[in-house]
């Protein structure tokens, strides 16, 4: 085995630090190549008009979903080193739909906002100061809904144990999946332009 390499001391914990910072800048240079500095573009999603965010999302996971399944099968990464976080049904869900209105409502995830921010965007700017003011509030509330945070936690799962198939057959599925929809993409694109925020003066 040769990965996670920080698992097997290739490196310490600083130069982990180093390597987060520099995949974080190419992460955030790919988002913006990718037009993902524009609230307009990330709005489109949700008129149907460009599923650009779908696109490039589905295919990175796909590719790195792909790159760890037959990295571990070769025997280059062990899969069971991979950290994870444990899953919390409940807390996660209401917390993926204040993501999602917040989403919609802004035109902004946390990594485009910084991504919009680091090119002069004052939206960008703001969504950033409202996330910060988020975490503070979740912090001062924190003792209030620490037993609802804490609440129908399942430890780590995954697919391959929640659907009771072999990982193989998993990956082959989300592979068949991401390609449904991104054939539903191009239809709805066709279907959906005149919604397209991107058409406004």
């Amino acid at each position: 085995m040769n990965a996670p390499f920080y698992k097997f001391n290739y490196f310490n914990s600083d130069i982990s630090l180093v390597v987060a910072f520099l995949i974080g800048i190419g992460f955030g240079f790919a988002l913006e190549k990718g037009g993902f500095g524009s609230a307009r573009i990330l709005a489109a999603q949700f008129y149907l008009s460009n599923m650009r965010v779908l696109k490039v999302m589905f295919s990175a996971i796909v590719t790195a979903m792909l790159g760890v399944y037959f990295l571990g099968v070769i025997g280059w990464l062990d899969l069971k080193l991979i950290y994870m976080t444990e899953t919390y049904i409940l807390p996660q869900a209401l917390g993926g739909l204040i993501l999602g209105v917040g989403f919609v409502i802004g035109g902004y995830c946390p990594g485009t906002s910084v991504v919009s921010f680091s090119t002069g965007s004052i939206d960008g700017l703001m969504y950033i100061l409202g996330a910060f003011f988020g975490i503070f509030v979740f912090g001062e509330i924190y003792p209030l809904i620490s037993n609802f945070y804490n609440s129908t936690n399942l430890g780590v799962i995954t697919l391959p144990e929640v659907l009771h198939l072999p990982y193989g057959m998993v990956v082959f599925l989300v592979v068949i999946m991401a390609l449904g929809a991104f054939l539903l993409a191009e239809l709805s694109e066709r279907k959906f332009a005149f919604r397209n925020p991107e058409n406004e003066k």
